[in-house]
């Protein structure tokens, strides 16, 4: 009985009806809890939809507890690191804000509700797309912490250049520039993603020297790991679909001997 319920919550629309069933109504739970977010007064209908979804993320968390040896492979010892492994936390963190359902004093209100938004990531668990974007990602890591390091440090340097560069208040109109060093960090950061609010701008010749590199950096910056997880995601598409067809080959071939 537990291998079915494992691969009922666990194959998906590759399982069988009752596995697309099941991903099926996981999937409206989830985008369904996420529909209170979206008003700012509180409404007998949202306390409904948060007990009846809360219910089934609680269910779906405690039966994948319960199989854990069929997804870890680990004998006895996968009861106590399931809840340990990414997608439990999530799972458990998806559940956490219905506390504001048991406790009306409960303090973090607004972080209770900001945790409803996790629940979007229990979306990932059902869609191949994103499967397939992790194991690039996995893939391609060294090259693109190797990108954000530099990044960062370009982002700090630029800050610390610009803070010292530039007078706490224009001249000219009066207003404030970079108050403290954050606001130059922010400064950075908006300009190397080739953003640019507008809302800071440097005065002096140097300031805007600056700028116009932190743009152009920021382009090739952005560009870089852009390239690197396009191309390496077609190259794991081309896998997967050349692993399929295999598959269907093999299968194919199977049936023929039968």
């Amino acid at each position: 009985m537990r291998k079915r319920v494992y691969e009922i919550i666990e194959l998906g629309r590759s399982g069988g009806p009752a596995c697309l069933a099941y991903e099926i109504l996981m999937l409206v739970a989830i985008i369904v809890s996420i529909f209170p977010l979206m008003f700012a007064t509180e409404h007998r209908a949202f306390r409904i939809i948060e007990v009846v979804t809360v219910s089934l993320f609680l269910i779906d968390y405690l039966l994948r507890w319960w199989t854990a040896d069929y997804w870890t492979g680990k004998g006895k010892l996968s009861f106590l690191l399931y809840p340990l492994t990414g997608w439990a936390v999530i799972d458990l963190l998806s559940i956490l804000p219905a506390v504001t359902l048991l406790n009306k004093g409960f303090k973090l209100l607004r972080i209770a509700r900001l945790l409803r938004i996790i629940r979007l990531l229990k979306l990932f668990r059902y869609s191949d797309s994103i499967v397939v974007l992790s194991r690039v990602l996995r893939k391609e890591k060294n090259v693109l912490l190797s990108v954000l390091a530099i990044a960062v440090f370009y982002v700090f340097i630029t800050a610390l250049i610009m803070f010292n560069a530039e007078p706490r208040v224009d001249p000219v109109t009066g207003n404030d520039t970079f108050r403290d060093f954050f606001d130059a960090l922010y400064w950075a950061t908006v300009t190397l993603t080739t953003v640019g609010y507008g809302d800071m701008i440097p005065v002096t010749d140097v300031g805007r020297f600056v700028s116009m590199l932190s743009s152009l950096f920021g382009v090739a910056v952005i560009a870089l790991p852009s390239g690197v997880i396009t191309a390496s995601y077609l190259e794991e598409i081309r896998t997967l679909r050349t692993t399929q067809k295999e598959e269907q080959a093999k299968e194919t071939v199977e049936k023929t001997d039968i």
